[in-house]
């Protein structure tokens, strides 16, 4: 009798092996797949860095003041007859500004002018009186006591005729005070006093008086400034302000562009414990009073010599970790990754010290395409004159000092402190 046996599999190991055939099955039907095209090589903008004459600046900020100012008082007393400008006025030199009542002063004056012809007449009176008594003591006729007493009342008559002199002059002075005149040419202030006022000599103010061409721009230099710059000068590499007139250059709150020239014409002697600075001082022609003391301005100070620099643009520059690098390309237009050491920024223009020439090849757009290494497609452009222009001044944005009040010293570039 034939035995039948039943094999009964397990689902899993079932399932397990319908999905094994039909992968067997779909293998066996499924084509080779053709390697990928190799990808084209990016294309990028390439442009080789300028060379440039350069100098190194420094950029603060300062304040407008005065090179002359005085507060008007006047040095008699009397009551204010008239006032002869108008308030906030441009004026001359010696131009009438203010009258008070002269008639005391002008009778004191008369009275002092009487009293020097009287002495003159009683000098006058003596010397004639000595010569006849010295007739007479030559013949014995008059006793030399008689001489004396006449020689003496002379010398008396002559110092007092010398100080009723002295009180005309005075009282002229006096007179002449009465009518106040602008010591210099410039602006002035309202008037701080109104006619039929009692003026007291000496004590009641009664306007400003400002000049305003040339005018002075103060400003702070830092601490570190003035050590690089005392260094520049030992070096033989800067000249001292005091051998060399330093200029500046000098923009308005509504300028973006130093339109302004300056020189320096004084440095402090000591830094400020206070604010770590030095102050300086430039002197600004303003021959059309655009100027106004008390404005704000912002200096732009050398603080060094001119040299040749590389300079690249602004976008082409990358940072790691604090370094700066650019992406350059070789004879075989591979990316290479180098790191430079940057200077000052103008526009778009960043000098580079260390790392670049005039001939490499730097790329300045399409930086997020490329890594060290791989091939592109450079595409050079050149750089705009304008932009190469603007690459004779490189301005360092340094630390911005508030200045103090602008009536204080101020100073030149670091004729520095020596």
């Amino acid at each position: 009798m034939q035995v039948v046996r039943t094999v009964v599999l397990n689902p899993r190991r079932l399932m397990f092996c319908v999905l094994l055939a039909g992968f067997a099955t779909v293998a066996g039907c499924h084509k080779p797949v053709a390697a990928p095209p190799t990808p084209k090589p990016p294309e990028v903008e390439v442009a080789q860095p300028l060379t440039r004459v350069v100098t190194d600046y420094e950029e603060y900020t300062g304040r407008l003041a005065p090179v002359k100012v005085v507060e008007l008082r006047a040095r008699v007393s009397g009551y204010l007859d008239e006032v002869q400008f108008t308030d906030g006025a441009d004026i001359s030199a010696n131009a009438p500004l203010f009258r008070i009542d002269k008639r005391p002063f002008a009778a004191a004056y008369d009275e002092s002018e009487a009293t020097v012809q009287q002495m003159e007449a009683r000098l006058e009176r003596t010397r004639r009186q000595e010569d006849r008594l010295a007739k007479l003591a030559e013949k014995k006729v008059t006793t030399i006591e008689d001489l004396e007493q006449s020689k003496f009342d002379r010398l008396e008559a002559d110092g007092t005729l010398k100080a009723a002199r002295a009180a005309r002059d005075l009282a002229k002075l006096n007179l002449e005070f009465t009518e106040i005149t602008a010591p210099f040419a410039g602006r002035i202030s309202r008037r701080l006093v109104d006619p039929g006022n009692l003026i007291k000599a000496d004590e009641t103010p009664l306007a400003t008086l400002v000049s305003l061409d040339p005018i002075y721009a103060y400003f702070d230099v830092d601490e570190r400034t003035v050590l690089q710059v005392q260094r520049l000068i030992g070096e033989g590499k800067m000249q001292s302000a005091r051998d060399k007139a330093i200029e500046v250059e000098l923009s308005l709150a509504d300028e973006t562009e130093f339109t302004l020239k300056g020189r320096v014409n004084f440095v402090d002697n000591q830094v400020s414990a206070t604010t770590g600075t030095l102050r300086l001082r430039a002197e600004i022609d303003n021959p059309r009073k655009l100027l106004t003391p008390g404005m704000f301005i912002r200096v732009k100070v050398p603080v060094g010599l001119s040299r040749e620099a590389v300079l690249v643009k602004e976008e082409a520059l990358g940072s790691d970790q604090g370094q700066r690098f650019v992406y350059v390309l070789n004879d075989k237009d591979e990316v290479q990754y180098r790191r430079i050491k940057t200077g000052r920024l103008s526009g778009n223009l960043r000098v580079v010290n260390d790392g670049l020439t005039s001939g490499d090849r730097v790329i300045v757009n399409g930086l997020q395409r490329v890594r060290p290494g791989i091939k592109v497609t450079p595409k050079l452009i050149p750089t705009s004159e304008n932009t190469a222009q603007q690459t004779e001044e490189i301005v360092t944005p340094s630390v911005l000092v508030t200045p103090v009040r602008p009536n204080t010293g101020l100073s030149s570039v670091r004729e520095a402190t020596r």
